[in-house]
């Protein structure tokens, strides 16, 4: 038997709820809809997901999704012993058998050939069929599959069929609001709203340019990353490069706006 207390979240994550989104989604785990969670990189996605499987006390498989995942990686696979072989459950099969919250952080990274298998767990079925093992799983009653994606990459090779996307309710997640980000970055850092809302400054500034030379702007995450460096006390402008310009661009003229852009309001 496996252990549900290994996927248990012991302690609370910390989470800023921008809107009624805690509200809606413990309404969509009554009704045991599968849920979809899209927005940009770092913008609190996976936060959400582990603070809400916390707060419903439910254990949470997580796997990372890449395009050299296969569906048994998702469903299980027969192992070589010395004595014969051995079923092993994947982590697909694992969270339906327990009744645990699976969740497949960038789905789109997946290969659609290997997604497909979590449809029959999507629908009024809440099956899986373990071909290989000739065994079809029923989910337990407290299963719920979440998946998430950032729709800013998306294309013609990655992106969900209709006929997945349209198995989920779904959640459109952006950056927290000026206030909200700030005192998210104070809550989780300790830093004081002074340089709080100087980085978050700094973050529109950034945002701003995406489309206009970058495919992405600064992250929530990265703001946490810089607020851990200064607090540490690292130089805010040495703390603002090496977390905030350096990741995300390579171009010496954004790289430049940015720059100046934090002496400017660190100055």
């Amino acid at each position: 038997m496996t252990d549900t207390n290994q996927y248990l979240i012991q302690q609370e994550p910390f989470y800023q709820a921008t809107g009624r989104e805690v509200e809606l989604y413990q309404a969509a785990y009554r009704s045991r809809l599968p849920v979809m969670v899209k927005g940009p990189t770092g913008c609190g996605k996976s936060r959400f997901v582990e603070h809400m499987a916390w707060k419903l006390g439910k254990p949470l498989i997580t796997v990372a999704c890449n395009e050299d995942m296969t569906a048994s990686d998702l469903v299980g696979r027969y192992l070589l012993e010395a004595n014969g072989t051995r079923w092993l459950d994947g982590s697909l099969t694992t969270a339906a058998r327990i009744g645990a919250i699976c969740y497949l952080d960038e789905i789109v990274e997946a290969r659609q050939d290997t997604t497909v298998v979590i449809h029959p767990l999507t629908d009024h079925r809440r099956t899986l069929p373990l071909d290989k093992k000739g065994e079809l799983v029923q989910a337990h009653s407290d299963f719920q599959l979440v998946i998430s994606y950032n729709p800013g990459y998306q294309s013609l090779m990655k992106d969900l069929k209709q006929s997945t996307k349209q198995r989920f309710v779904a959640f459109d997640f952006d950056y927290p609001t000026t206030e909200k980000e700030s005192s998210i970055l104070q809550a989780e850092t300790g830093v004081g709203a002074d340089i709080a809302d100087k980085l978050v400054k700094i973050a529109h500034t950034a945002r701003n340019l995406k489309g206009h030379g970058l495919d992405e702007g600064i992250s929530t995450r990265l703001l946490v990353y810089a607020a851990n460096l200064i607090k540490d006390g690292i130089e805010a402008g040495d703390a603002c490069r090496m977390a905030l310009v350096s990741p995300i661009t390579d171009d010496a003229d954004i790289r430049s706006t940015l720059n100046h852009s934090i002496d400017a309001i660190f100055g």
